[in-house]
């Protein structure tokens, strides 16, 4: 069994990329933004462009990412699945050092993580950061700077947990889905069958239920093969 979970307003309370932008870049950022909703860019252009606009110091850009808080139940889940020998990656559309900068602050360091990557150099006294997106695919119709679809491949039962606009395209790929908010209503209007979920609290009751389950469905299905 693996578990792939989305990151930003899904283990962050706040959407990380927007907290750092809001506090270090110009305003343009919002008007990026603007053209990502309205689907004239994907979200692989807008992410580019955004980071391409923070203005600060790696030193300022810790102190930003340092006041960004987590799920509080969210290291209970991560000890139980550690328990239950389920793997447990992150996937999300959002940045990599980010991510980790943050998990580093809540001694949650040793999670895979499958991010947009970031790169900084000095230009003139002034750091200028850069996005790159190793793990995109010309042919997702999203424009995504992290293909979902291709990095939930594990041959296992799958669970993915989200929250928001960038599940959309992986929601329907996955065994379980675990939604809240925007993905939540997503999977409602397709007829995507998931589990609603408020915080990893209430998650982790759901998922003490069902893993019983579960494991006597693959017993048998074992049985089935053999």
């Amino acid at each position: 069994m693996q578990v792939y979970c989305d990151f930003d307003g899904t283990i962050s309370v706040e959407d990380a990329t927007d907290f750092v932008l809001s506090r270090l870049a110009s305003s343009e950022w919002e008007s990026i933004e603007d053209e990502w909703k309205q689907g004239l860019i994907g979200s692989a252009e807008c992410m580019r462009r955004q980071i391409g606009l923070i203005q600060a110091s790696r030193a300022e850009l810790d102190a930003v990412l340092d006041m960004v808080a987590i799920d509080a139940g969210f290291k209970n889940f991560l000890s139980f699945c550690s328990q239950q020998g389920i793997l447990v990656t992150i996937i999300s559309d959002g940045v990599d050092y980010f991510i980790r900068r943050i998990l580093a602050n809540h001694n949650i360091g040793h999670l895979p993580i499958v991010a947009n990557r970031l790169t900084d150099h000095v230009v003139d006294g002034r750091h200028e950061y850069v996005l790159s997106s190793p793990f995109s695919d010309p042919d997702c119709a999203s424009g995504a700077g992290v293909c979902k679809c291709i990095a939930v491949n594990s041959p296992d039962q799958r669970i993915y947990i989200g929250d928001g606009r960038s599940d959309f395209c992986v929601s329907d790929k996955p065994e379980i889905v675990f939604a809240k908010d925007g993905l939540a209503e997503f999977c409602g209007e397709q007829s995507i069958p998931f589990i609603q979920f408020s915080d990893f609290t209430d998650l982790l009751q759901e998922m003490r239920v069902m893993l019983p389950e579960l494991a006597r469905h693959r017993r048998l299905s074992n049985a089935i093969i053999a």
